[in-house]
């Protein structure tokens, strides 16, 4: 647990524990005043249901906001389970020709798209320009994103919604219009029927109100992710850790 107004520096850990069972966490963050823990306003968080029980029980009076970017990778991941599924299929397909020609005494010549792409090729190498918005896409991208969309509409239509999604947060500026932003996100989700899609948008669904609280400040998870990345760097520094305490004393000593 980490205090964004430290940025980092001493000051930053309020709290260690280990493991995320809320039975075990409770008691430690209790043992903070209760005085103190009223005054915590917003807590920032993923979307892992024992962290909500956590905070409930030990913030009362915090908001509690589910953090822009990890609702956007379960959306951004439903993308990538239709992309992950359909190369199984071309890679199965392929096994099936290279069999074919082998038992016909042949080579076996894959089929190229005219960016040089096969068809197993193209689902591979389209996995990181599903994550980014068309507008911050390289040629070459742009080239096989074209190929894409048009030899596979179904992911056409996934990347369509999570963009969608990821309009949602960059283009409004209150929960009013973010509400209304949603209500459209999931009739498209309803009328395009993707199965991925529909799991998703139930998770969003329940989640809604922490979601929605994110348009009160625009408060991420960035800077706890920030100084998550900063430990792993100093566990790297001094080439992993053989003693858990030692170490564990020592980022208590710096950041605490």
């Amino acid at each position: 647990m980490t205090n964004k107004q430290a940025k980092g520096r001493q000051g930053a850990i309020v709290a260690m524990a280990h493991g995320t069972k809320a039975s075990e966490i409770q008691p430690i963050l209790q043992k903070m005043p209760a005085e103190r823990r009223m005054t915590v306003e917003e807590i920032t968080l993923d979307m892992a249901g024992s962290i909500d029980i956590i905070t409930e029980g030990s913030f009362p009076e915090a908001v509690q906001v589910i953090d822009r970017f990890h609702a956007q990778k379960v959306v951004s991941e439903a993308v990538q389970e239709i992309r992950i599924e359909l190369r199984k299929k071309a890679i199965k397909e392929e096994n099936e020709s290279m069999k074919k020609a082998r038992g016909e005494h042949r080579k076996y010549r894959p089929v190229e798209y005219k960016n040089g792409d096969t068809k197993k090729q193209l689902l591979a190498r389209s996995r990181y320009l599903l994550f980014k918005s068309s507008g911050k896409w390289t040629d070459s991208q742009k080239n096989r994103a074209a190929i894409l969309f048009e030899q596979f509409p179904e992911i056409k239509n996934a990347y369509e919604l999570s963009m969608m999604f990821r309009s949602f947060y960059e283009h409004n500026h209150n929960q009013f219009d973010a509400k209304k932003s949603l209500d459209k996100w999931y009739e498209k989700i309803k009328e395009k029927n993707i199965d991925s899609f529909n799991v998703v948008a139930e998770s969003i669904r329940l989640r809604e109100t922490t979601i929605l609280n994110y348009f009160n400040n625009r408060s991420t998870n960035a800077s706890a992710e920030s100084f998550n990345a900063k430990l792993k760097a100093f566990r790297s520094i001094v080439r992993g850790v053989r003693d858990i305490k030692f170490h564990l004393f020592r980022v208590a000593k710096l950041y605490a």
